[in-house]
């Protein structure tokens, strides 16, 4: 297995990678249909065996502080992917990435990573076990059908919402957590270092 930088003959693969290895995650829904492009530099990393993109990690990084990590001091970057094709998983593929994307982050100064999560609890021990530490969490709330009622109203005559995606930051999360069959809560983690 190699791991190298990102090539844009890579995007059908890396694609292709990252929808199969979110499928039996909570972020099953959020498929991408192209490779983003991001705003900041990036470290953007894949897996390739027998010519097939198998992992990745992309990691969007500072220039200046606070610009796209969202706590910290000195320059950190956003994992905003990190994927392992399915067949190719449990094999350690996900932790080279990542030391490969520090080694890199740590030549061009960064001090640290932030990352967001679901609740998967084996996702959420990776990144404890590969060093990072929870620093925060929000709820990911899908309204549907009769949820919405209560919920969610349209201004717009004729106009009914089916459904709605929500991000809750209240204290009150039970309450939450008990209205609406799906959510999810969403987990930062952060990993820091000396550069």
């Amino acid at each position: 297995m190699e791991i190298r930088k990102y090539s844009p003959d890579d995007e059908s693969g890396w694609v292709r990678c990252r929808v199969l290895s979110f499928l039996n995650t909570a972020y099953f829904d959020n498929v991408l249909r192209e490779k983003e492009k991001y705003l900041n530099p990036a470290i953007e990393l894949v897996a390739i065996e027998d010519g097939i993109v198998v992992g990745l990690i992309d990691v969007e990084y500072e220039t200046e502080e606070r610009t796209v990590c969202s706590r910290g001091t000195g320059l950190g970057g956003m994992i905003w992917h990190i994927a392992v094709h399915p067949d190719y998983q449990r094999k350690g593929i996900g932790s080279q990435l990542l030391l490969q994307a520090v080694a890199a982050a740590k030549e061009i100064g960064l001090n640290r990573f932030e990352a967001w999560t679901r609740d998967d609890q084996w996702v959420r021990n990776w990144y404890v076990h590969s060093g990072f530490k929870q620093v925060d969490s929000y709820l990911h709330v899908y309204i549907e059908d009769n949820e919405l009622e209560g919920a969610l109203k349209s201004e717009i005559p004729k106009l009914k919402p089916i459904q709605s995606f929500a991000h809750y930051v209240g204290e009150d999360r039970e309450k939450v957590m008990t209205k609406f069959k799906r959510v999810h809560e969403c987990v930062c983690y952060e990993k820091q270092w000396k550069s």
